[in-house]
């Protein structure tokens, strides 16, 4: 086992903190940084805490926002000043190590080699960051401690804003397993309930929980979870410049208003759908199984996937098999908030494929060379020269992307 001391830094209400800190006349406010500010459909991107307070959340439709906190200040978003901030922050991190795996613009994991001493050289790190980050930027950091990533990343949420949280191999069983089960990163509404089926609810019933049922229930992911639970979990930080190997290729986004009916999310895949067969056609891979995940309109996550007949780049048989799968799963108790598909168990567009008596492969030979002239043209004219009829209309898909949701791949899968 490699003797270092993971730290998890992760910025507090990062956008809403960018914007205060650029503009003193803001804080204190009950504020938010919100996409498509000019319509009620647009939806929260961070809030600060006192509009936390309020009960705003990030997610939530401005509509909705306004609702709970009707003297709510709505900021539209400024990407290049975050990406300003979150660039200067990481310099700092360099100081330390030039081991940083980011997670996201505002996160961080950091590591530090050659010790072990987390409640030592890992405490004096942490606060020495979160007091130059703090006086060098004007924003404040909560930093876990911790001897494994998915530790220090738990610490990091434990005390906000401007903390530090130490867990070590001595206290984690008093610090971490007392916390509900949903708190450990990857562990959404939906592995929540399966979990809660077989009588798991904190973190700590998770360690002590049947490996056996852990695996039959949640297949691979439950032994990672109870690996993660116990403190067991050995995934290194990535030093920078590491390049993960492309095991998906999605797409999601956060609609600009409720979708109600399946027709809707038909056109939402579909249009998702475009990205994703550009980008396997890109990185020369097709692939063999598709999946869909789904947030509802109380931010609840659902996610599946099934294989597909053949692999393929093509985005309308994607997003067909996509669709297929949402209806055939979506019980539509809400509206659909945000969807992501993805395509998976890829393999690459070199491989040779066994034909059989079943499929039309004329007909696919003309789909395919039908998405390699429109891919082509967008290679060469950008991605709104050619688009289907049908994708024309109004989509609830914001025009400026800021809605779209970054859904990074676990990093254990």
């Amino acid at each position: 086992m490699a003797i270092s001391i993971v730290l998890h830094s992760d910025l507090n209400c990062f956008y809403a903190s960018v914007e205060m800190n650029e503009h003193p006349e803001l804080r204190g406010r009950r504020m938010a940084v919100c996409g498509s500010t000019e319509n009620r459909h647009g939806i929260v991107l961070t809030a600060s805490y006192p509009a936390k307070r309020c009960g705003v959340k990030t997610g939530m439709a401005n509509w909705q926002a306004r609702q709970a906190c009707p003297d709510l200040t709505m900021v539209s978003p400024h990407y290049e000043l975050y990406l300003h901030y979150s660039r200067r922050v990481r310099a700092i991190y360099r100081r330390y190590s030039e081991t940083i795996e980011p997670f996201g613009m505002d996160e961080s994991w950091v590591e530090l080699p050659f010790t072990d001493d987390v409640a030592g050289e890992g405490l004096r790190a942490a606060e020495e960051i979160r007091e130059t980050v703090k006086r060098e930027t004007g924003l404040t950091v909560s930093v876990g401690v911790s001897f494994s990533k998915i530790f220090a990343k738990l610490g990091s949420d434990m005390k906000k804003p401007d903390a530090v949280t130490v867990i070590t191999r001595d206290n984690y069983r008093d610090r971490v397993w007392p916390l509900p089960v949903s708190d450990l990163l990857y562990v959404g509404p939906a592995t929540t309930r399966k979990l809660r089926l077989i009588g798991v609810r904190t973190i700590g019933e998770l360690a002590q929980a049947d490996l056996g049922v852990l695996r039959h229930r949640l297949g691979k992911n439950g032994e990672m979870l109870w690996h993660f639970a116990n403190g067991t979990d050995e995934a290194p930080v990535m030093p920078a410049g590491y390049v993960e190997p492309v095991k998906s290729v999605g797409h999601g986004i956060t609609c600009v208003e409720d979708l109600t009916d399946d027709e809707r999310v038909w056109l939402v895949l579909y249009e998702l759908s475009q990205d994703v067969g550009h980008r396997l056609r890109r990185y020369g891979l097709m692939a063999s199984s598709v999946q869909v995940s789904v947030r509802d309109r109380d931010l609840g996550w659902e996610e599946w996937q099934r294989p597909l007949p053949y692999p393929t780049q093509s985005p309308f048989e994607l997003a067909a098999a996509g669709y297929e799968l949402f209806r055939a799963r979506y019980r539509w108790d809400l509206p659909v908030r945000a969807l992501t598909i993805r395509g998976i168990s890829l393999m690459s567009d070199r491989t040779p494929l066994q034909t059989d008596l079943f499929n039309d492969y004329d007909r696919r030979e003309r789909q395919q060379n039908l998405d390699d002239a429109v891919d082509g043209l967008r290679k060469r004219f950008g991605m709104g020269i050619v688009r289907a009829a049908s994708l024309l209309g109004d989509l609830a898909m914001a025009n400026d992307k800021c809605e779209t949701v970054p859904l990074p791949s676990p990093m254990y899968r």
